[in-house]
C-alpha cells in the first residue's frame, strides 16, 4: 500500500501572507494556489481578532472569530472578505480598521479545500448541509439545532479525528472541540485556555462514526433551534495528523512525529491550562531555533517560540506550559507541506 495518496498537499491546504494597503475599495489577492472553501486569518503585526469564513455559510460579511465567543458578524465594521476566489480572495477594508487590510499591517491566512457547493445530508436525525472532500478528510457541516439528543451527517466517509463547533447566532457560545485523543466524554474550547472538561451533554458520550457525529443538549453544540457550523477532519496518512504527546519540560524537548513536514500545526495542553499555539511553514524562520507563533484563543500579535519544524514532524524546544511542560498532556492538529514519502515510495526533498 502506498505511503500516501496525496503527493501535493498544497492543492488542499496552504498558507498565504499579505500586507495591508489601507484601501477601502475591494482588493483582490492572488497566488494562494487553490480555490478554498474555508479561510482562517489573523493580523500578525497587531493585537486584533482572528477571522474565519467559509463557503457553506457564505463568505461576504459572514465572519466568525475563533478567539471570541460572539455570534457570526454580519456587519463587519472592521472590514470583511467579499469572496474566496479561484486563486485567492477579495477583501474590503472599513474605515482603516484592522481585520483584513489596514495600512502596513501584516496578515496570514490558512486555506482549506472542502467539496465546493454544499449538498443535503440526511444520514443523521438532523438533516445537514455539507461540503465534503473525502480525499483529504475535510468537511464543512451546517445544521440547525433541536435541543434534543441527535446525530448529524458529516459526509467524510471516514471517522472524524477532530471536530470544531460554533453556534452562529441566538446566544454567545464558546467553540467546543472534539478530539479523538480525548474521546466523546470530554471536550476542550478553541477560544479558551481551559484544560479539558467532562460533559455528557456536548457529544452525548458517543464517538463519531464514518457517517455521523452525535450531539447532546448543550447550548454550544445543540442548544435551542439555532444555526450551527461544524468543521470536521479525518486523518489521512501523509497529509494530516491528529494526536497527543506528553511534555518533558526540557529544551531538548519532545519530538512529535507526523510523517510529513507540517505546513500548519496547532498545539493545546489538555491536562493543564494553556494557549492554543499555531505555527506554519510559510512564516517559518530557518536556522535560528525560533518560530513565529499565534494564539488561537487570543488576539495577541505574533511572537516567537523555540520550535523546530522538521521533514517528518516537530521538535519542541520550548519549556513553557503552552507546549512542553513536564508531565503535561497535549493534543495537536497538523497538515502537510509535503509527505515524508510520496505515493511512489520516493522520499521528498527539502525546500
Amino acid at each position: 500500500m502506498a505511503y500516501t495518496t496525496i503527493d501535493k498537499p498544497t492543492d488542499y491546504f496552504t498558507s498565504f501572507l499579505w500586507t495591508g494597503d489601507g484601501s477601502t475599495s475591494p482588493r483582490s489577492h492572488t497566488g494562494v494556489g487553490l480555490q478554498a472553501d474555508m479561510m482562517w486569518s489573523k493580523v500578525r503585526s497587531a493585537g486584533h481578532q482572528h477571522n474565519l469564513v467559509d463557503t457553506v455559510r457564505g463568505v461576504n460579511q459572514r465572519l466568525l472569530m475563533p478567539s471570541d465567543n460572539g455570534d457570526e458578524d454580519t456587519t463587519c465594521t472592521h472590514g470583511h472578505f467579499d469572496s474566496l476566489d479561484s486563486d485567492g480572495f477579495t477583501t474590503t477594508n472599513a474605515g482603516g480598521n484592522w481585520n483584513v487590510n489596514a495600512s502596513s499591517q501584516t496578515y496570514v491566512g490558512w486555506f482549506w479545500k472542502a467539496g465546493g457547493s454544499a449538498s443535503s445530508n440526511s444520514n443523521g436525525s438532523i438533516t445537514s448541509s455539507v461540503s465534503a472532500n473525502t480525499t483529504v478528510g475535510f468537511s464543512i457541516v451546517s445544521y440547525t439545532s433541536t435541543g434534543s439528543n441527535a446525530t448529524v451527517g458529516h459526509g467524510l466517509g471516514a471517522v472524524p479525528s477532530m471536530i470544531i463547533f460554533k453556534r452562529r447566532s441566538g446566544d454567545t457560545e464558546n467553540w467546543p472541540v472534539y478530539h479523538k485523543s480525548l474521546g466523546a466524554t470530554k471536550n476542550i474550547k478553541l477560544n479558551l485556555t481551559d484544560a479539558v472538561s467532562t460533559s455528557s451533554t456536548r457529544f452525548n458520550d458517543t464517538e463519531p462514526t464514518s457517517s455521523v457525529f452525535s450531539l447532546g443538549t448543550s447550548g454550544d453544540t445543540n442548544g435551542g433551534t439555532s444555526p450551527f457550523i461544524a468543521y470536521c477532519f479525518a486523518e489521512k496518512k501523509g497529509y494530516s495528523k491528529f494526536g497527543s504527546y506528553t511534555g518533558n519540560g526540557n529544551a531538548d524537548g519532545t519530538f512529535v512525529y507526523t510523517g510529513f513536514k507540517p505546513a500548519f500545526i496547532i498545539f493545546k495542553s489538555t491536562s493543564a491550562t494553556g494557549a492554543w499555539q499555531i505555527y506554519d511553514s510559510t512564516r517559518e524562520r530557518f536556522n535560528d531555533g525560533t518560530q513565529p507563533a499565534l494564539k488561537a484563543n487570543g488576539n495577541d500579535a505574533e511572537f516567537t517560540k523555540n520550535v523546530d519544524i522538521l521533514s517528518n514532524g516537530v521538535k519542541l524546544r520550548d519549556t513553557t506550559s503552552d507546549a512542553n511542560a513536564s508531565g503535561v498532556t497535549y493534543i495537536y492538529m497538523a497538515f502537510a507541506e509535503a509527505p515524508f514519502v510520496t505515493s511512489t515510495g520516493i522520499p521528498t526533498t527539502a525546500r
